[in-house]
């Protein structure tokens, strides 16, 4: 009985992590940002500072943050991106847990891609 209590956690855990997806944001393509939804997901301070052509802003920090995800289809391919990868990072989390199967967090965040 405790084999399969050990072997149903790793399993788990393992599958858990196998559906967190990440890619530095200095690997992407302007026809990669054309072909998938890209959420900004810092204030709206940051995003008017400058942000990735055709992203979305949706504040990490607002109250309706999920509600504001609901017009999206959860199979389709989301790139979520910050200042350095701590609030997307959180946002990709989130949203597997809401059950949407193809969130990216883009690592680096836009400090990582404007000094690029």
């Amino acid at each position: 009985m405790k084999y399969y209590l050990v072997f149903f956690t790793v399993s788990v855990i393992n599958f858990s992590f196998a559906q967190m997806s990440s890619k530095p944001i200095t690997e992407v393509s302007q026809n990669e940002t054309n072909s998938v939804i890209l959420i900004d997901v810092r204030t709206p301070e940051e995003f008017n500072a400058g942000h990735l052509e055709n992203a979305k802003n949706i504040n990490w920090y607002d109250k309706n943050f999920t509600m504001q995800f609901e017009i999206i289809s959860k199979n389709e391919i989301i790139y979520v991106y910050c200042k350095k990868g701590g609030r997307s990072a959180k946002a990709q989390q989130l949203l597997d847990s809401l059950g949407y199967k193809n969130v990216v967090n883009l690592e680096g965040g836009y400090d990582a891609y404007v000094k690029e």
